[in-house]
């Protein structure tokens, strides 16, 4: 599992509507599930997570999988030792899924074609996050969120057929931003891009129409439409939902801003600029927030239009279906 660009229209629908029966268990009693018992699930970080990593492990322990966390400090990678041969140390403990996370994309993908090469392509890999490259778990996560907020009683992909949807930032920066113009788009959502050009090349507008390589012809076979602005309030305009991404400062090589005050004049979401667009028109963020930057600090704490906090709790139910699938995917 290493990239939306793969995924069909039918892909997304099973996915939410199995962490929709995962989100639909009971919040209170004992909360595991007996779905992944006797498998083992190992969480190979190479760069910091808070989210991510702490939903994927409360997701497998809740599908009652074993558990064990890597960390790049102190480990073997330190002597030498080569990311393949960490992998299939877990291998050889017994792991039937890796989640994954680096700082330089294609990692996952490499990781899972030198398992499939030594005879372990049964191992399930799961893409956490790589480099510029792809977050599909956090772009899942909120395509549940924004079908939830469209349509609660069917959160599938018809609930976001002819949305406007802006993404709003550091997009040159942001896996998530690339994950989500898949996923979007192929649920038939418009996508308003908008960013200033240090920040939001004019590449960008044709990102979903050039396949990864290995992909020969796009599963989906009629995407929303990309248009980029410069302008934020232009961007807004007519939108439904709005997802506003981190200023990624420290993959910037290069001043990209002026300052974080003049950033925030210029494409920072407050809650006047909202209320621009509709009343009911949330605004979600992958996290971590940068305060005052990228949201107002009083927009960020209204939980009836920042949808921050429902994302976090969507990302458990939409882990836990990944990892059953990929898990069942492997037998």
């Amino acid at each position: 599992m290493i990239d939306l660009a793969c995924f069909s229209r039918e892909d997304y629908d099973l996915l939410l509507e199995v962490a929709v029966r995962f989100r639909a268990l009971p919040s209170t009693g004992p909360r595991r599930i007996p779905a992944l018992q006797g498998r083992f699930v190992t969480t190979l970080f190479f760069e910091p997570s808070t989210r991510t990593r702490s939903s994927f492990e409360i997701a497998a322990r809740r599908l009652s999988a074993d558990v064990l966390s890597f960390s790049p400090a102190g480990s073997s990678l330190c002597k030498g030792e080569s990311l393949l041969d960490t992998a299939l140390t877990y291998v050889a403990m017994g792991a039937d899924l890796l989640v994954v996370r680096h700082c330089s994309s294609g990692v996952p993908a490499a990781l899972a074609r030198d398992l499939a090469a030594t005879g372990q392509g049964h191992v399930g890999v799961l893409n956490a996050g790589d480099g510029l490259h792809s977050h599909p778990s956090q772009a899942l996560l909120d395509l549940l969120t924004l079908a939830s907020h469209f349509c609660p009683q069917a959160p599938t992909t018809a609930a976001l057929a002819g949305k406007r949807i802006a993404i709003v930032g550091d997009v040159v920066h942001s896996r998530v931003a690339r994950s989500n113009l898949w996923s979007l788009t192929a649920c038939g959502a418009d996508v308003h891009l908008c960013g200033p050009p240090t920040l939001l090349p004019d590449c960008f507008v044709d990102f979903v129409r050039s396949p990864p390589p290995g992909i020969g012809v796009d599963p989906v076979a009629r995407r929303g439409q990309v248009r980029l602005f410069r302008q934020l309030d232009a961007a807004l305009e007519g939108v439904d939902a709005v997802v506003t991404l981190r200023l990624q400062r420290e993959r910037m090589r290069e001043q990209l801003i002026t300052t974080p005050e003049s950033y925030h004049r210029s494409y920072g979401i407050s809650r006047a600029r909202l209320d621009r667009c509709g009343p009911s028109v949330p605004v979600l963020h992958p996290g971590p927030v940068n305060r005052g930057v990228e949201l107002s600090g009083d927009l960020l704490d209204d939980s009836r239009r920042c949808l921050v906090n429902v994302q976090v709790a969507n990302g458990i139910p939409v882990r836990m279906a990944l990892l059953y699938l990929l898990a069942a995917a492997g037998n």
